[in-house]
């Protein structure tokens, strides 16, 4: 139940407030079992975001510094050379615990969906504003960008226009002994 003082409280961690601590990259270990992968792209792709919008969401840790979330963060950090990342340690979780958290800070964001009226809507929005505002930084490929911009509300945009017919050949490799039609 929230307090006036702040959000719930789970009792296994002491009602103790969430701090943010700021340490160095180097002092924190990335968790071997950690299932999700960041290729390079992603990483740079965090990476711009941080440095437009700032460290905006801390680095999951125990107390040990062993990471619960976080992994592409640390890694972005590290290619900016930043010397300090920003970290929540999360204590009282059993490992379990630790290891469910994990899997759900990856998967949770993953099962939203997107209102793609209002998603058009923003991204308008936010190129008539600062024509030198980076549309690509929110996540999406310029690619997704222009399809969902360019989405019409005219019904007849769906409708595949007719064809005339014509014969085509078989699929397949023009000759193969293993084929036979």
């Amino acid at each position: 139940m929230a307090t006036e003082s702040g959000p719930p409280r789970n009792h296994d961690q002491g009602g103790d407030q969430l701090v943010i601590t700021y340490r160095e990259p180097a002092s924190l270990t990335p968790d071997p079992g950690n299932a999700r992968t960041h290729d390079r792209r992603q990483v740079a792709q965090i990476a711009r975001s941080i440095t437009e919008f700032g460290f905006s969401n801390p680095i999951l840790i125990d107390a040990a510094g062993l990471i619960i979330a976080g992994h592409g963060r640390l890694l972005a950090a590290k290619s900016l050379g930043l010397a300090e990342v920003p970290t929540i340690i999360l204590p009282g979780l059993t490992d379990i615990q630790k290891r469910a958290l994990r899997l759900a800070d990856n998967k949770i964001a993953l099962n939203a969906g997107w209102d793609f009226d209002l998603l058009k809507v923003e991204l308008q929005q936010l190129s008539v504003g600062d024509l030198e505002f980076d549309l690509t930084l929110t996540g999406f490929s310029t690619g997704e960008i222009d399809v969902i911009r360019a989405e019409s509300d005219d019904p007849d945009d769906d409708v595949i226009p007719a064809t005339r017919h014509c014969q085509t050949k078989r699929p397949g490799p023009p000759f193969s002994p293993l084929v036979r039609w």
